[in-house]
This record gives structure tokens, sequence and C-alpha cells, in this order.
């Protein structure tokens, strides 16, 4: 027996690069969100406000409706409401703190949601003659909110 090596066999050659005709564009940075206007951050803290109450209020009474024993009648915000009607309550007020949330951060549904309400808001107040001071605040908001909004994306 005799030990010879195996023959060597010779490596393939590497293949060769591949050739790129062009290359992706060059990374720029996105668009910059302009400033949160001072309005539409009062506007916002405002309706958070309104969204907890309303929250708190619904809760507690559907905690009074169904374990009276838990929460007393003397702590209630509202006393005047059936079960649907403080899960309307809590229902809207989850939907009032989803749209404060995104006012805040500048989502132009919310702002046009806004707008929309403010609209119907001041509407009603005008065609049942209701021409006040809470008229002309709607007006105001509405004007202001259409002129803030290409600080919304």
């Amino acid at each position: 027996m005799s030990s010879t090596p195996a023959p060597h066999k010779p490596r393939p050659a590497p293949a060769a690069a591949p050739v790129v005709e062009h290359l992706p564009p060059q990374w720029e940075p996105g668009p910059i969100t302009p400033p949160l206007p001072i309005g539409v951050a009062i506007l916002s803290v405002l309706i958070a406000i309104s969204a907890i109450i309303l929250l708190i209020a619904g809760a507690l009474f559907l905690l009074h409706y169904y374990f009276p024993a838990a929460v007393p009648a003397s702590i209630l915000i509202v006393s005047s409401l059936d079960a649907i009607g403080a899960s309307i309550l809590v229902l809207f007020g989850a939907i009032m703190v989803s749209v404060a949330t995104a006012l805040w951060r500048q989502e132009s549904w919310a702002l046009w949601t806004t707008v929309i309400v403010v609209f119907l808001a001041f509407t009603y107040l005008f065609f049942t003659g209701s021409i006040t001071v809470l008229f002309l605040i709607f007006l105001v908001l509405f004007i202001y909110l259409i002129t803030v909004r290409h600080h919304f994306y």
C-alpha cells in the first residue's frame, strides 16, 4: 500500500462582482414637523380634561349601577342617567381622549374632526338664534383651526 496523496483539484475562480448600473437615492431626512401652535395645545388639553371628566362620570355611574355598595350615590358626578347613557358617556370620553391625543401629535384627522364638530356647534347656535359669546367663541375657534391647518400632517 502506497500512500499517495489525492490529486489536488484547482479552486474555481471567484465570481466577478456584480455590476451596479445605478445606486439607490441617497437618504434624506423627512420633512420636519412644524411646532405645535399654542391654541391647538390649549384646545387639546381642554378636550382631554373634558374627556377624563366624562370617563370618570360614566364609570362611576356604571359602578354604582351594578355595585351600589362599592360606590355611594353621594360621589356621582351625574345621577340622572341609566346604564346605556353612562356607557355612551364612557365611549364618548374615550373618543375625546383619542382626539385630544391626536391633536397634540398634530394628526390631520383630529384637526378635521375638531373642525367639523366646531362647525356643527356654531351652525346649531346660529340656526337656533343663540348668537351669544359661545357662538363667537366657536366661530373664532373654527377660523383659527382653519388657519393653522398647515401645522398638521
